[in-house]
């Protein structure tokens, strides 16, 4: 049947399964917005207009990454696509599959400096798995459909679609296509007779299976290193879990590997790198055997190349050939599917016990600290991990408050710790909580920031407020740039330039201002009080916690430092 751009991208997000998309409007995607109304999808997808196009990227990020689907977002051209961009980089570096729809100037305008004009496949193309360019109304379904298929496969990440606006006016022969049949059809299917669609990720080979568990069996001091790439991986945890139980070795975690295995499992040591646990942190000091699964061993985990695992065999798998040897040299690699690899070394692994080694390594844990009268960061994640029973989704912004919710909360699941660990992007969570509140109704969200982040991301009070979705935001306020001022105090001499935030607004009175309940906490027995109100009333909440102005992150390893030299624990 004859049908217009705009209502074939509407027909094509209902293919996909696509419940809710998360944008702003503006000229030259009007066209698709009018089919909200037009012709009904407001009634089959939900959509949440943001306060800000960034806002929405990382909504459509957060949800994601909390439901495992591919989030969707829209935005105008100019302005409104390159607001996209932070957004689209965060989702990039941490590989969540987000399709960004925006619409660009009519056909006639393009090139021409045109208004709100903008070439936003050039500049996303170093941050995008893919992108294109839509001239052609009668190749629209099937840049959609190819979308989809490019964000979910391999390894996932962000794919863009601009569209010249006539061609959302345009009108061709469209039929729908259920998911099922995409692989038999296509630009591709049509000219190279397969489909992108028909996308599989690599085998493992079955030669290097076996020499993994060939080193294993020679091992006698190995250590687990897991990544985001099994959280990512849809059915990898299961079989992660079964290998690390059978191998019975210490097992470490980067900080997008949180929920991989639980936080208080009895192989678990912990976060690994500059904020890492003693114990990661020795452990891959001294094992025999590093078996990295899903990670890229950035500089936040291998802080000093030339001596990391130095007295090891490192191993890596991985599901991008890109990744092996880009930073640490391997002595041996297994390029496939974290779920698939592992479900082959589970069929060769036999029962392992390495409690020696296992005893020195967890010798090394922290102890416990201590309790006063004041309002620790500690004290904050252990309040919302007991009143929730370990079960909150937790957002977080980038910086102090952010290592603290990756050491103190416990995460058992996959989605369940949603940051930004590759780009580092200040501004992130009240969003990215958003989207995984919006993708998980019923469950607990909390949306973990500083009060810098804050003062970033805090308009999206305003679409918390009006959609009454119940994140539960929870301000660490320092009053300062808590991780720059941590770095200026260890390394800078004292030196606190323009890190001190000793300036409004009131947090208490601007979320009242939006209309949300806002309270302000200096003591433990305070902030349980508030919380577990806030958790009752099933609606948004803003608590401002005071947090003293140096407390710092331990550890803390020096960027370029070897990873036991601690310049703080």
């Amino acid at each position: 049947m004859k049908m217009r751009g705009a209502r074939i991208v509407m027909e094509c997000l209902l293919e996909q399964g696509v419940d809710t998309v998360f944008g702003y409007p503006g000229g030259t995607i009007l066209n698709v917005y009018d089919e909200f109304e037009l012709s009904g999808y407001g009634k089959k997808i939900t959509h949440i207009l943001t306060a800000h196009e960034q806002g929405a990227s990382h909504a459509a990020d957060g949800y994601a990454r909390s439901t495992g689907k591919v989030g969707v977002c829209f935005a105008t051209s100019g302005p409104g696509a390159t607001n996209l961009t932070t957004g689209i980089a965060t989702a990039y570096y941490d590989s969540s599959p987000v399709v960004f729809i925006t619409c660009n100037v009519s056909e006639s305008l393009i090139g021409k400096d045109s208004f709100q004009e903008v070439d936003i496949t050039g500049i996303t193309m170093p941050i995008t798995k893919c992108n294109y360019l839509v001239r052609d109304v009668n190749e629209l379904a099937d840049v959609i459909r190819e979308a989809f298929a490019i964000a979910r496969s391999g390894r996932p990440g962000p794919v863009l679609i601009d569209i010249v606006k006539n061609v959302t006016s345009d009108e061709c022969d469209f039929e729908p296509l259920p998911l099922d049949q995409h692989p038999q059809h296509g630009r591709l299917a049509r000219l190279l007779g397969k489909s992108i669609h028909d996308l599989k990720d690599p085998e493992p080979d079955k030669g290097d299976i076996q020499k993994l568990l060939d080193m294993i069996a020679q091992s006698e001091r190995p250590l687990v290193l897991v990544g985001g790439g099994v959280v990512r991986s849809k059915g990898a945890v299961p079989e992660f879990r079964k290998f690390v139980e059978t191998l019975d070795a210490p097992v470490a975690s980067t900080i997008m590997g949180g929920g991989a295995l639980p936080g208080d499992h009895r192989l678990f040591t912990g976060m690994i790198g500059m904020h890492g646990s003693h114990a990661s942190n020795y452990a891959v000091d001294e094992c025999d055997l590093l078996i990295a699964v899903g990670c890229r061993f950035s500089d936040r985990v291998a802080t000093d190349p030339t001596t990391f695992a130095s007295k090891a065999k490192i191993v890596h798998i991985d599901i991008d050939r890109a990744e092996i040897d880009k930073n640490v040299k391997t002595a041996h690699h297994i390029i496939g599917d974290a779920k698939e690899v592992l479900e082959l070394l589970n069929q060769g692994l036999e029962q392992r016990n390495f409690e020696d080694w296992r005893q020195w390594v967890f010798s090394h844990k922290e102890v416990p600290l201590k309790k006063d009268d004041i309002l620790h960061p500690h004290e904050v994640l252990e309040v919302i991990q007991q009143v929730t029973g370990g079960e909150a989704i937790i957002a977080t912004d980038v910086g102090q408050h952010q290592m603290w919710s990756a050491q103190y909360y416990h995460f058992s699941r996959p989605g369940q710790l949603i940051t930004s660990g590759g780009f580092g992007t200040m501004g992130f969570s009240l969003g990215a909580a958003m989207g995984a509140q919006m993708g998980n109704p019923g469950q607990v969200v909390v949306a973990c920031v500083g009060d810098g982040g804050f003062r970033m991301n805090c308009n999206e009070l305003a679409t918390l407020e009006h959609y009454k979705v119940p994140v539960i935001v929870v301000v660490f306020n320092n009053h300062t740039l808590g991780m720059v001022r941590q770095w200026q105090h260890l390394i800078y001499g004292e030196r606190y330039s323009q890190t001190d935030l000793e300036r409004g607004p009131d947090f208490v009175k601007l979320a009242e201002a939006y209309g949300i309940q806002g309270a302000r906490c200096a003591h433990m027995d305070e902030f349980e009080l508030t919380f577990r109100k806030a958790v009752d009333s099933k609606r948004p909440w803003v608590i401002e916690c005071a947090i003293h102005k140096d407390a710092m992150v331990h550890p803390m390893v020096p960027g370029g430092a070897p990873i036991t030299n601690f310049l703080l624990d």
